[in-house]
């Protein structure tokens, strides 16, 4: 298969402390907030990221678009390739010229995001012409189409509205026109549908499945929606506290998910016809000035047992399949490394 459109290997993110802070779990009053992850984005695919707020998730993204504030955070450790070319070794000039022409990012909240003192269409064109240099008025016919585009109706009329006239899923069509407006070949869909009823948000996943199909991007999904992984996503990398701990195809990962934490998620979701008791998992995520030693999902674990005292690597489960836990350490992998 072709080479991934992205690459990121062993990125490590690390946020100092503040004076008042708690440093367990980091040394020095630094903590890791986004610990060695590797994952890997292909042309045409679509890769969700999952696990409950405070794992790292949207870190990860805005660690490689290089867009973490320092201080106090700083990408510390690992490569992020686009394309071969490594983003974190970028300086900002580079950077600017890779995000909103060939890398975008949808984010959660549109109305944080949207500038409210300007119209939508000027906002969608600036981006456009700051990219593909050119003038107001072809900048301008082409916020128009990318709205329309979108689904949104009478596009020249709401181009010159601002964000506070339209309705939360008119936004996050806005959003997505912006994106995709220079025709990225990389998306970056932070909770793209999060703040959104169902029937917008099947709307809005339709439409980025359709926009995906006729563009060939790859995207990486964030989400802690296993219902939106289900519908659009061909793989899944789940975190817990800053680590990958599981990564499969969506369907291997739905129809036998190995990691614990991964059970816990999946069992506390309720099912349309299904009568069962749901599961929550008890506890909450570690803040990351104060991670356990360890496998960081041991408080949390009910199959927790000597082992789990060490931090375990990510073991091939099966082909195309990995998960960060000790119940698996009988593979050939651990025993070639001589672990319990």
């Amino acid at each position: 298969m072709n080479e991934p459109l992205l690459d990121i290997r062993g990125l490590t993110t690390a946020f100092a402390a503040q004076s008042h802070g708690h440093a367990g779990g980091g040394s020095r009053g630094v903590a890791r907030a986004v610990d060695t992850v590797s994952l890997r984005v292909r042309q045409g695919e679509t890769l969700a990221v999952v696990g409950e707020s405070g794992c790292g998730k949207t870190v990860l993204a805005l660690s490689v678009l290089g867009l973490i504030p320092d201080p106090p955070g700083r990408v510390i450790e690992g490569q992020a390739l686009y394309r071969g070319r490594d983003l974190l070794a970028m300086d900002e000039a580079e950077l600017q010229g890779v995000r909103g022409a060939h890398i975008a990012m949808i984010f959660q909240e549109p109305m944080t995001s949207l500038n409210p003192v300007f119209r939508v269409g000027e906002q969608i064109a600036e981006g456009y012409r700051l990219h593909k240099k050119t003038g107001r008025a072809e900048a301008a016919e082409r916020a128009v189409e990318m709205l329309r585009q979108v689904g949104i109706p009478n596009p020249v009329e709401r181009a010159q509205s601002y964000p506070h006239e339209l309705s939360g899923g008119m936004r996050q069509r806005v959003m997505i026109a912006m994106a995709l407006s220079c025709d990225p070949d990389l998306l970056f869909a932070d909770e793209p549908t999060t703040a959104l009823d169902v029937t917008i948000q099947a709307q809005i996943l339709d439409l980025m499945r359709q926009l995906q199909t006729e563009r060939g991007s790859g995207v990486l999904l964030i989400t802690h929606d296993l219902g939106v992984v289900a519908e659009t996503a061909r793989r899944v990398a789940v975190m817990y506290a800053g680590q990958v701990v599981e990564e499969a195809d969506a369907a291997a990962l739905f129809a036998a998910p190995a990691h614990p934490y991964t059970r816990g998620l999946l069992a506390s979701v309720p099912r349309l016809g299904v009568r069962r008791t749901l599961a929550p998992i008890p506890g909450m995520v570690p803040g990351i000035f104060d991670l356990p030693e360890g496998c960081r999902f041991r408080p949390r674990c009910a199959n927790a047992y000597a082992s789990c005292a060490k931090t375990p690597p990510l073991f091939a489960v099966e082909s195309g399949h990995a998960a960060r836990c000790w119940l698996y350490a009988d593979c050939p992998e651990a025993e070639a490394e001589g672990r319990p």
